[in-house]
């Protein structure tokens, strides 16, 4: 009997790119798409409010402490056997949480989600970055970009359209098919990369930073319940992180086999790329965190029809991706970063000027010209940042990368929603000054017949517009929040390095086609 004919290295690599998009999306989707499950989850498994935000905070805790040593661990073991190791595990844990009995086993099994997800998105891009060639990075960049910025975008619509129309069980069920597939695929089209079994593991530098990142993590997801700087958990959390965060640098520029290798941060491009992270992750979380409240609980969207306005922001990105690795061989990447920040500055801008009678026309036109923002911002980034990096420092590059987007995520959602509550509480308190029996507005025949204050509705009534008219006021304040932060990250394109590396050997690439 012959032995199958291999196939071909194109067929090869098409494959390979396949499965490190699924592995992608699997844990792009996970990171949002239980949050609408949650009041559903809460009924079935019997839990307070306060239990059942520990399904997104075991999660997202988890995934933080476990992306720093995916360098270590790929060098030590290789690159494919950890990431089958990985999807596997990830796989698993997602139908352990599907068939979850009580809080306690959900809270376990989403901490082993977030352990497996944390190596997905940064293994899944180190793949696709030594599967292609230097001129055809854009475009795998690209591919790649589609299932990071789409997976938090679409989440909440997927996750609520099965949990209508099934169960909740099936936000994680949906999982297995897709999970046995991708290991599958990557025991059979994955090569094994070098292994280094000289390096020995820094114990004293992970433990350090993971209890900087896991505190860090926990006081920004708690703290809007909890009352912020005003609650002892809270405070203690701040301490624990600066503590571990200090240990942490102090132990690694002191030793001489530091966790994380530092010379990853004396590459100028990217130096630059993480920082332009830090205002995606704050950026993109950011206004998603806004959004589909302020269309759910001020325009009066259902949570659906919310979850699908939200998704025509995946529509901008997805055109975007189709067309900004062609641009990237013409142009340099730092006008095509800065043509993103323009863009997302515009969006920002016309979001301020929302109220309760902005049309669902306007919103959707908003998201997507938002979302075409971002892909001109991520694949640039995503390409120049390992332009002139050393290729044994890409694994640890990009969970680097991961890391610091999951980190800003996190610290934009919860500034935004903190500075959404206060201003609204200062605001609402602003507006009621000016509601007295001696003004003249409420005193016009056709308001005064519907917001009488000498009847208990009028005063609910009235106590409701002026609520709404504070949460518009508080809304614009953040999006204009962003907006400074969008203009203030401009001047910081010119630090990118040139790209033409990439334009050059793309046109040697065509000449030699001719």
């Amino acid at each position: 009997m012959t032995a199958p004919a291999p196939l071909p290295p194109g067929m090869r690599r098409s494959m390979l790119t396949v499965c490190a998009m699924t592995a992608t999306i699997m844990q792009a989707l996970d990171s949002t798409i239980a949050n609408v499950a949650l009041p559903y989850m809460q009924g079935s498994l019997s839990a307070s409010l306060d239990q059942i935000n520990w399904v997104l905070t075991s999660y997202i805790v988890a995934a933080a402490i476990m992306t720093s040593p995916i360098g270590w661990v790929a060098d030590r073991f290789g690159r494919k056997r950890l990431f089958i190791v990985c999807v596997g595990g990830f796989t698993v844990a997602s139908v352990l949480c599907g068939s979850a009995q009580n809080i306690e086993q959900m809270v376990l099994f989403r901490a082993l989600q977030g352990s497996f997800g944390a190596a997905l998105v940064p293994l899944s891009q180190a793949v696709l970055l030594d599967a292609y060639t230097l001129a055809e990075r854009g475009a795998a960049m690209a591919i790649w970009g589609i299932g990071v910025m789409l997976g938090p975008i679409m989440g909440p619509t997927l996750g609520g359209w099965l949990t209508d129309h099934y169960s909740w069980h099936w936000v994680f069920l949906i999982n297995l098919p897709i999970g046995i597939v991708t290991v599958i695929g990557l025991m059979i089209f994955m090569d094994e990369t070098p292994t280094e079994n000289s390096r020995r593991f820094d114990w004293f530098g992970f433990v350090a930073l993971a209890i900087g990142i896991g505190a860090l993590q926990i006081m920004l997801d708690r703290g809007e319940q909890v009352g912020w700087f005003s609650s002892t958990e809270i405070v203690s959390e701040l301490v624990l992180s600066i503590v571990g965060f200090y240990f942490f640098f102090a132990h690694s520029l002191t030793t001489d086999n530091p966790f994380v290798r530092f010379e990853v941060f004396r590459d100028r491009n990217f130096a630059t790329g993480l920082v332009f992270m830090a205002f995606i992750g704050v950026a993109l979380f950011g206004t998603m965190a806004l959004v589909s409240p302020f269309m759910q609980n001020n325009i009066g969207y259902p949570v659906t029809t919310a979850g699908w306005l939200l998704g025509t922001r995946g529509i901008g990105t997805l055109l975007s991706m189709m067309v900004i690795s062609r641009l990237l061989r013409v142009i340099e990447a730092r006008w095509l970063l800065l043509v993103g920040l323009i863009m997302m500055a515009g969006t920002l801008y016309q979001m301020e000027l929302f109220t309760e009678q902005t049309s669902g026309t306007t919103i959707a036109v908003t998201s997507v010209v938002q979302g075409f923002g971002i892909g001109m911002l991520f694949v640039p980034l995503s390409t120049v940042a390992f332009l002139t990096l050393r290729n044994d420092l890409r694994t640890e590059g990009t969970a680097m990368l991961t890391l610091i987007r999951n980190i800003f995520s996190s610290i934009g959602i919860s500034v935004m929603i903190a500075e959404l509550t206060n201003t609204t509480t200062v605001m609402h308190a602003r507006i009621v000054e000016n509601v007295t029996p001696f003004n003249d507005a409420l005193r016009m025949p056709n308001v005064a017949s519907a917001l009488n204050m000498a009847t208990d509705s009028g005063r609910a009534l009235l106590d409701l517009v002026v609520t709404q008219q504070a949460a518009i006021i508080a809304y614009a304040n953040d999006y204009k929040m962003l907006l400074v932060l969008a203009i203030a990250a401009m001047p910081l394109v010119l630090f990118v390095g040139s790209s033409k590396a990439v334009q050059q050997l793309a046109k040697r690439e065509a000449h030699a086609m001719d």
